[in-house]
């Protein structure tokens, strides 16, 4: 194995061990507190926007234009949002979407 292969692994290994913790995540107040360890607050504000992205470009009512305008995300960012919820196979806006919207 190459020395690339194994720093690949190892990263690969970091995220796994990382959504592991993830998903023992139940109230939401958990979820905050474990981003505000994990990230900077800057880091955080960009998460909520692509996810807030995510949500406008599922209902589908707004251009990319419109949603720059209405949240000042850059179009580079809500192009990205829009390629992983509609092309990307990892399905992660996709999935949590769903379970948000079956929620209500």
């Amino acid at each position: 194995m190459s020395p690339k292969q194994t720093l690949s692994d190892a990263r690969a290994a970091l995220a796994d061990e990382l959504a592991e913790a993830l998903v023992q995540l139940k109230e939401k107040g958990d979820a905050r507190a474990l981003l505000a360890d994990l990230c900077t607050p800057a880091e955080i504000h960009s998460l909520a926007e692509r996810w807030h992205v995510a949500k406008l470009l599922d209902v589908g009512e707004l251009t990319y234009r419109e949603i720059h305008e209405a949240t000042g995300v850059s179009t580079t960012t809500i192009v990205r949002v829009a390629r992983f919820l509609r092309q990307e196979n990892n399905g992660g806006y996709r999935l949590l979407l769903d379970r948000v919207t079956a929620r209500r």
